[in-house]
């Protein structure tokens, strides 16, 4: 039995509000502190509602780690087809460094809770297998020669510790600037193209 358009926007609102409350409180109090019960009551639900669109507190995490994925890829995706690959990925991590930036407050709040709390340590390393997948293929289309996955996968994971690096070297400087920051750690290890 299929659902039916409608009812699948509706449901998709709805997740979408319980997502959003929840990074809110997160961003406030962190992931240990937040409860299933804060986040369904902020989201004007009841918990046994919350549990018919989210399997935990776990998954609340992840869908919006693996979203930001989707961005960045759909960002690598539109840029000029004969861009190498390195200052590829460096300009469709601008989609994450510009929203990180405009709401740097919340943004830091949340760094701190991704690297620290050790409640989100699988999702934080889940979101970093799921970016090296989705952004492979992409990659291999842009390096020269034969697309080759391990090199692919390599350029993808070594672009992603950058972003990392300069998002933790971020979060503890609130007078840096992301953006450079990232300009830096990319530069360091850019390949050869």
């Amino acid at each position: 039995m299929s659902t039916s358009p409608l009812r699948d926007v509706a449901r998709h609102a709805v997740r979408e509000e319980v997502l959003r409350a929840a990074w809110v409180l997160f961003a406030e109090q962190g992931f240990e502190a937040t409860t299933i019960d804060q986040v369904a009551e902020a989201a004007g639900m009841s918990r046994r509602t919350f549990f018919r669109y989210f399997a935990g507190k776990d998954e609340l995490v992840l869908e919006r780690l693996v979203e930001a994925g989707e961005r960045v890829a759909t960002a690598l995706r539109e840029r000029p087809s004969g861009e190498p690959a390195w200052p590829a990925l460096r300009a469709a991590f601008d989609e994450l460094v510009v929203s990180q930036e405009t709401h740097a407050e919340a943004a830091r709040s949340l760094g701190v809770m991704l690297r620290d709390e050790p409640g989100v340590r699988a999702s934080v390393e889940e979101r970093r297998r799921r970016w090296v997948e989705m952004l492979t293929p992409l990659v291999a289309r842009r390096l020269p020669g034969r697309p080759d996955d391990v090199r692919a996968a390599a350029v993808a994971g070594a672009a992603l510790a950058c972003l990392e690096a300069a998002q933790q070297a971020w979060t503890d400087h609130p007078d840096a600037r992301l953006g450079p920051l990232l300009d830096r750690a990319m530069s360091a290890v850019a390949p050869l193209q």
